[in-house]
């Protein structure tokens, strides 16, 4: 287990509030901080609200039994809160917990991705209804990014120029730069003189200007209201920001365009379970496809390992793409449908018998 030393001071009281103090002084993402809050929450409440202080390995390992056992936790999610207690107790508490180590963690085991192919990526992204979520859904399967760097996609990163986007701080705090389909450049250009119309009126009012990342807001204090900085994507309506505490206007939330996805690909009839994500393995599969090299969609996708952007090998691997069945060299003729055999029992007198209803 290693030790990290002595942490800075905190100025909160309450242990949660402690937590997301050092989650932000460390610049880790809201989702991280919502989900560690979420499973130390939980952690305290299983134990009748005893503090972390007075508990040790036995309440931990009686927690995650329970996640495991009782609640039937996957292993992501399992180990998620396993790393949400470890820095609850080393990096808010300061208590090194040498026992840690000996506390078994479940084994992640990787899964093909859902791939579709590109009729059905077509017909899912023409259900979309035409606007922002559209040419977002477009982006996301044009560029390989991430969803949460889609809608957080600022005008600065957008360079027409070059026909190339960046993506600031993706996951694991890494900048890449993506090519800009030459196909939604029209588009594009149009939602951001969309965008432009909302900015202008922020401006106008004397609204707070967007969220800056990490420590930018201290350093230059107006950035955030310079049109640089704006959403390509922005809310149609203004929010309290709940770091800050500030009104102002925040780029389209993720989940209401999962939930738009969702109906897509219902109303598409694809009984796979596609969501924005699929669009980003999507775009990995067909450019290996179209003969891309590993390295090349490594790069585009941000993976820091090539092994990583493997997994997309093994799906080209199975289908029309992979060995041939072996059956298929057997030329059997195609097997009649027949309906299945009737049973020759009996039914008992007193079986339930249900008159045929009239057609409507």
């Amino acid at each position: 287990m290693p030790h990290f030393g002595p942490q800075p001071p905190l100025q909160s009281h309450r242990l949660l509030d402690q937590l997301r103090e050092r989650i932000r002084l460390m610049h880790y993402s809201r989702r991280t901080e919502a989900a560690y809050v979420h499973w130390c929450r939980q952690f305290i409440r299983f134990h009748r609200l005893q503090h972390p202080r007075g508990m040790g390995k036995a309440e931990v390992e009686a927690f995650l039994t329970h996640l495991a056992a009782d609640r039937e936790l996957s292993p992501s999610s399992h180990r998620q809160a396993l790393s949400a207690l470890l820095f609850m107790y080393t990096r808010v508490l300061d208590i090194q917990l040498p026992w840690m180590d000996d506390i078994g963690r479940p084994i992640v085991t990787p899964r093909l991705p859902v791939v579709l192919t590109p009729s059905e990526v077509q017909e899912v992204l023409r259900r979309i209804p035409e606007g922002p979520y559209r040419l977002l859904a477009k982006l996301l399967y044009g560029t390989g990014m991430r969803i949460s760097e889609g809608v957080g996609l600022r005008i600065k990163d957008v360079d027409f120029a070059q026909q190339a986007i960046y993506v600031r701080a993706g996951k694991g705090g890494k900048d890449r730069v993506v090519m800009l389909p030459r196909s939604l450049a029209t588009d594009l250009r149009e939602q951001l003189g969309h965008a432009r119309v909302q900015w202008s009126a922020d401006q106008m009012e004397g609204r707070s200007g967007v969220e800056l990342p990490h420590a930018l807001a201290r350093k230059y204090p107006r950035a955030g209201a310079t049109w640089a900085w704006f959403w390509v994507f922005p809310q149609g309506t203004h929010s309290i920001d709940p770091r800050s505490g500030e009104v102002r206007r925040h780029h389209l939330y993720a989940d209401t365009f999962q939930r738009a996805f969702k109906r897509a690909v219902q109303s598409a009839g694809i009984a796979r379970p596609a969501t924005p994500h699929t669009l980003r393995h999507c775009f990995a599969t067909h450019l290996l496809q179209a003969g891309a090299d590993i390295r090349t969609v490594q790069e585009l996708l941000g993976h820091a390992d090539v092994s990583t952007t493997m997994i997309y090998t093994h799906v080209l691997k199975v289908g029309g793409l992979g060995s041939r069945s072996p059956l298929d060299a057997l030329q059997l003729p195609p097997t009649p449908m027949m309906q299945p055999p009737r049973s020759d029992r009996k039914q008992p007198d007193n079986a339930l018998v249900f008159p045929e209803l009239p057609r409507a």
